[in-house]
């Protein structure tokens, strides 16, 4: 009887340990909450799971798990980065009134998200501000001025985005593991096209049960779709007149595929601007092909006559059900993609000084 009881203690005993190592846990407390009542759990964009802060405004989360997870910690309008390791509990401890100071203890992977976190917070802070100072310069500004300003102020942004890009390209170098993947994955696609692709092929065999790095690895695989550098999909749809047009048809000329409708506000105002160039580059070999996001013929032939937009126009009038927008995986208009007499991407959302800039060093 006694060898079956210590039989049975030693099984649980074991159980237990089995169920130790297979688990994440996070614990801590947070100073100064406010109104702050729950902490929630992030996976990408996936929330996981919430807790409520007890007294002494502490909290506790764990979950089964067998390899690391790389989630977010959200406490008011506050994220921090972590990564739960199995059998390793995370500590954690942060003041609403100083979230910058937040402390971390018992993981490696964190406390070195947590040497990233003030590039980040740079990166942020100056985002915000060149948007404020933006939306301030452009008040009772003319379309055409706001266009100006947008360029210059695209500039700056590119400017100081790509530090921020180098910063998280030499972190990822150093860290080959989750830290160094979350520096990578807070990269601005428009910046860093290039860098995140890059990444994404190191890492193809990484990873290979984390949800985050996954869903990392499918958006970087469509985006490697449409890169510069790439073939453009092919394009088929029909002209006003009802003629059949392909993209592929202009094979030998630079071709400014241009996503548009008669009802988009800003394509309207760019419009003026793509006129000028075309008129201004014709010669040389440019062209443009207006795919309109349109559902009514009226409406857009009125706006192709009213504009002046003298190129190809095609639709199939489907607007946002268009089977046209899907392989160029257009979410907003206006859109634009340069290609190259080979067919290849050269540019993608060239507006306004940009535009002409980049068709000026191509074309000159």
């Amino acid at each position: 009887m006694k060898s079956t009881v210590g039989l049975l203690f030693a099984l649980v005993a074991v159980c237990w340990g089995c169920s130790n190592k297979d688990v994440i846990r996070i614990s801590g407390y947070i100073d100064n909450p406010g109104n702050v009542k729950v902490i929630s759990f992030y996976e990408g964009d996936r929330k996981l799971d919430s807790v409520y802060l007890a007294d002494g405004n502490k909290f506790k989360f764990e979950r089964q798990a067998t390899q690391p997870r790389l989630l977010s910690v959200v406490i008011g309008n506050n994220k921090f980065p972590v990564i739960l390791m199995p059998s390793e509990p995370l500590e954690f401890v942060a003041d609403m009134h100083q979230p910058e100071d937040y402390r971390v203890e018992g993981s490696a992977l964190t406390t070195a998200l947590k040497e990233f976190a003030p590039y980040q917070r740079r990166k942020d802070f100056v985002q915000d501000s060149l948007q404020g100072a933006f939306a301030k310069a452009t008040l009772n500004k003319s379309a055409e001025e706001i266009e100006s300003l947008r360029f210059d102020y695209l500039t700056e942004f590119k400017s100081k985005l790509s530090a921020y890009t180098q910063q998280a390209v030499v972190f990822a170098e150093q860290n080959k593991n989750l830290a160094g993947f979350y520096a990578m994955s807070t990269l601005d696609p428009e910046i860093a096209e290039s860098e995140i692709i890059a990444y994404a092929d190191e890492i193809e065999d990484k990873f290979l049960d984390n949800r985050y790095v996954s869903q990392f690895k499918e958006e970087t695989k469509k985006l490697k779709r449409l890169a510069v550098g790439q073939l453009a999909p092919e394009i088929e749809s029909f002209t006003p007149t009802n003629k059949s047009v392909k993209l592929s048809d202009f094979r030998g000329q630079y071709v400014l595929v241009d996503f548009w409708a008669s009802w988009c506000a800003p394509c309207r105002q760019e419009n003026p601007n793509i006129v000028k160039q075309y008129h201004a580059f014709k010669d040389r070999g440019f062209t443009v092909l207006g795919v309109s996001l349109d559902n009514n013929p009226g409406s857009w032939m009125r706006a192709i006559e009213a504009d002046h937009l003298e190129w190809t126009q095609v639709s199939d009038l489907q607007a946002w059900s268009s089977d046209l927008i899907i392989d160029y995986r257009i979410k907003a208009i206006p859109a634009s993609y340069l290609i190259g007499p080979d067919g290849q991407i050269l540019a993608k959302n060239l507006r306004g000084k940009a535009l002409a800039e980049f068709l000026q060093q191509i074309l000159n």
